[in-house]
């Protein structure tokens, strides 16, 4: 184990000591699998790991890793366009300002 993990999920495993080495390996495991590679290896431990609370370790940290894939990709999406807006010019056009949320001021 290479860094301790936190536990974020509240689930009856949370205190099992198997629970937090599973989190722990799919934590270490990430550093050479990929997302898809780990989901499959989860779907493994959880048909034949005989450590429940360990199979639901590394799925709850698998679970994590996709939660936060998804966040980064939509920042990141969101990040591309107004960048080619700028790029375009089209930064201020009506379509552009139509599609962003509105800010409120809160200075009041």
């Amino acid at each position: 184990m290479s860094l301790m993990t936190f536990d974020h999920i509240n689930n009856g495993y949370a205190g099992d000591p198997a629970h937090s080495i599973g989190r722990a390996d799919a934590y270490d495991d990430a550093q050479t699998l990929t997302l898809d590679q780990l989901t499959i290896r989860a779907g493994m431990y959880a048909d034949h790991h005989p450590a429940l609370a360990y199979a639901m370790g590394y799925m709850d940290r698998v679970i994590e890793m996709r939660l936060e894939q998804d966040a980064v990709a939509a920042a990141e999406s969101e990040l591309a366009q107004t960048w080619l807006a700028r790029k375009q010019g089209r930064e201020t056009s009506s379509l552009h300002t139509r599609n962003r949320p509105t800010r409120k001021d809160h200075t009041a």
